[in-house]
Order: structure tokens, then C-alpha cells, then sequence
């Protein structure tokens, strides 16, 4: 069977105690970069091979040397930069720490950093499929603030980011990569009334900006290699433990369902807030994997594996059973803070994801 796996996850694991002290150290100057890659790479070997005792086919490497899941490498591509922001993005009740990202100049995937720290996870994959996590060029796209000297309007900006980001999956699968996941909070704004205001606030509307969304996926990905797995994560907010957003996939599901030419879509379903499996009905691909992410990441208590099971049946109602998986709803630390459970809740987690997944998909 290839990626998506019917036990998966989405990428991020909690950081160990090891690498935030050690990150403190290089930002004070204690450490030298060189020391705090050298200490990442251990941690991340560590986290490999637990990977795969648990009994996971897909391992990643946590997104360990990241700050953020989706800021680190927008702003490492050509023409954009990390800057300070008047205040963080507001989740529900907690906020997070006031950076944003900004096109200055002319889009573009050159240097890359992370293309090395693919190649370091591919060295120690071994037998398993090694999965790397980038941000879908959607959240350039949407949440990015744009100079317009240098972009005056959003279709030349999308030329460029999708041109950028052929060039990022190229490199990534050149590097050895052969399962890509593009992960995605700027479709929320299909699904609430809130988010429908805030399109509307930037003087936009959803029948413009969801072809926009869709645009920006399919032409990006429209020169990936045969024996390349992309998918996709759509996520609502994961900010320790927290969400931004609500609402079902509904508004936006013919796109998300019938129009998107990914291979595979994560998918929040671990609460009310992701609305009901209806939406699915739009699939229309033998070949699309649907990975319904029941179990929460959010939280350290094991959700009751017979009511997960008949979640499953229910959603395979809309969609056919082989064609679902199942999987945590979001990483378990989207930021270098991480959710609010302990690395061993975080492993049972992933265990009950593998033991239920094996009971359904016998």
C-alpha cells in the first residue's frame, strides 16, 4: 500500500525538554547554530526510531527544527521575510507570539534550508517512507502581507508562488522525497461566518477566492513526479491545544472533494466544530485517500476506540472504507510550544490511532 497509510499522522510531535533548552541557548548565544543542529539531529533520530517501534509506516522528523509549522520556510523562500507583528494570531483564549510573514520582493525556491533537512530525515528512514510537511502556498497566498510595489494584484503573485513551489517539490524530490504533505488553515475561511467576514474585510469574496485556493493547489503540484505522494492537511488551528476556527468542510467541498488533484486529505473530525462526514460524498477518485483525523491531539484522553470505529462506518456511508485512513486531526505541536499533554499521552495516542486503524483494516 502507498502513503496515506490507514494508521497516519499528520507530522508534528511534541519537542523534547532537550531541543527548547538548547534553543534558548543559541538565541542567548550560549551555542553555536552548529551545536544546535548537532543536538537536533540526535533528538531527531531518537524520535525516528521511536516512530517506528510504535508501528507507524510513515516517520517524519516532528518538525523538531521548526519554530513554527508554516512560518520557517515561507520565510526562507526568495522575496519573503519573518517580521515582527503587533500582536500574535489570536486563538480561543491564548495568543501566540507576534510574528508574521511579508512578500518584499520577487517569490521564488533557491537555497532552501529545509531541502538539507529532508535529506538528514531520508539518512535515517531506513525501510520506512520518510514524510516531509511544507505549508500549502495558499497561506502566502491568504495570510501573508504583500507589498504591492512588488505584487500589484494576487494573480501575479500567485504566478510566481506557483512557479516557487514546483520548484520546491522538485527539489524535495530530488532530495529523495516521495511523500510531501501540504498543510492548510486558510481554507477555514470557507467554513464559518466569521471566516466569510474576514474574506470580506481583505475586499475579496468566496466565489473568486475559492478558485484562487484551488488554483494555487493543482498548478503547484500539476509537474509532481508519478511515484510522488501529495497530500493535503486542513486544519482549523492547533496552538496549544487551542483552534481558531469552526464550521464543516460543506461551503467548500466540491472543491476540497471533487477539485483538488492531490493524492490524499487530512482532515479534522475530532469535534463538532468539523461538522459531520456529509461533504464526502463529493469524493469522485477511486484513487483519493481520505484520512479522517478522529483521535485529538489536543488532549491526553483516549477517545473510546468502538465509538471511533463507528465514526469510521459512518463516514463510510459517503466514501468507500478502502479509501479512508485514520489519523490524529492535526500535528501535536504545530509550534515549537506544543499541546498540553506529555510525550507519553502523545505515544499512546499514535498506538491508539495504529491499534484501531488495525482492527478496521484487517
Amino acid at each position: 500500500m502507498k502513503a496515506p497509510f490507514y494508521a497516519d499522522h499528520v507530522g508534528s510531535f511534541l519537542r523534547p525538554a532537550r531541543v527548547k533548552e538548547a534553543r534558548l541557548q543559541k538565541e542567548n548565544g550560549d551555542i553555536t547554530a552548529e551545536q544546535l543542529r548537532a543536538i537536533e539531529d540526535e533528538e531527531i533520530i531518537r524520535l525516528v526510531e521511536k516512530q517506528k517501534e510504535v508501528g507507524l509506516k510513515a516517520v517524519t522528523d516532528g518538525e523538531m527544527r521548526r519554530a513554527w509549522w508554516h512560518f520557517d520556510f515561507l520565510a526562507a523562500l526568495d522575496g519573503v521575510e519573518l517580521y515582527e507583528a503587533e500582536a500574535g494570531i489570536q486563538f480561543k483564549g491564548v495568543q501566540t507570539r507576534a510574528h508574521g510573514i511579508k512578500v518584499t520582493g520577487k517569490i521564488d525556491f533557491t537555497n532552501h534550508p529545509m531541502i538539507e533537512d529532508y535529506k538528514f530525515l531520508h539518512s535515517i528512514k531506513g525501510d520506512h517512507v520518510a514524510k516531509f510537511t511544507i505549508p500549502s502556498p495558499n497561506m502566502l497566498l491568504f495570510r501573508g502581507t504583500v507589498d504591492e510595489n512588488v505584487y500589484a494584484d494576487q494573480e501575479s503573485l500567485l504566478t510566481d508562488l506557483v512557479k516557487a513551489y514546483q520548484k520546491a517539490i522538485q527539489a524535495f524530490y530530488d532530495a529523495g522525497c516521495r511523500y510531501l504533505q501540504l498543510d492548510d488553515t486558510a481554507w477555514a475561511v470557507f467554513f464559518s461566518e466569521a471566516g466569510k467576514e474576514q474574506i470580506a474585510k481583505r475586499g475579496q469574496n468566496p466565489e473568486t477566492l475559492l478558485p484562487m485556493f484551488q488554483r494555487a493547489i493543482n498548478e503547484s503540484i500539476a509537474n509532481k513526479p508519478e511515484d510522488m505522494v501529495i497530500t493535503m492537511h486542513i486544519c482549523r488551528g492547533n496552538f496549544k491545544s487551542t483552534y481558531t476556527a469552526s464550521g464543516g468542510y460543506d461551503a467548500a467541498a466540491e472543491v476540497i472533494f471533487g477539485g483538488l488533484n492531490v493524492d490524499g486529505l487530512f482532515l479534522e473530525f475530532d469535534d463538532e466544530r468539523s461538522g459531520g462526514f456529509e461533504p464526502l460524498k463529493y469524493v469522485n477518485r477511486p484513487d483519493l485517500k481520505i484520512v479522517l483525523g478522529l483521535i485529538t491531539s489536543k488532549f491526553g484522553e483516549l477517545e473510546d476506540p468502538e465509538a471511533i470505529k463507528a465514526r469510521i462506518q459512518e463516514a463510510a456511508k459517503y466514501a468507500p472504507l478502502e479509501q479512508l485512513c485514520l489519523s490524529p486531526q492535526c500535528g501535536f505541536a504545530s509550534t515549537e510550544e506544543g499541546n498540553l499533554l506529555t510525550e507519553e499521552q502523545q505515544w499512546e495516542k499514535v498506538s491508539h490511532v495504529i491499534n484501531i486503524a488495525n482492527d478496521v483494516w484487517k
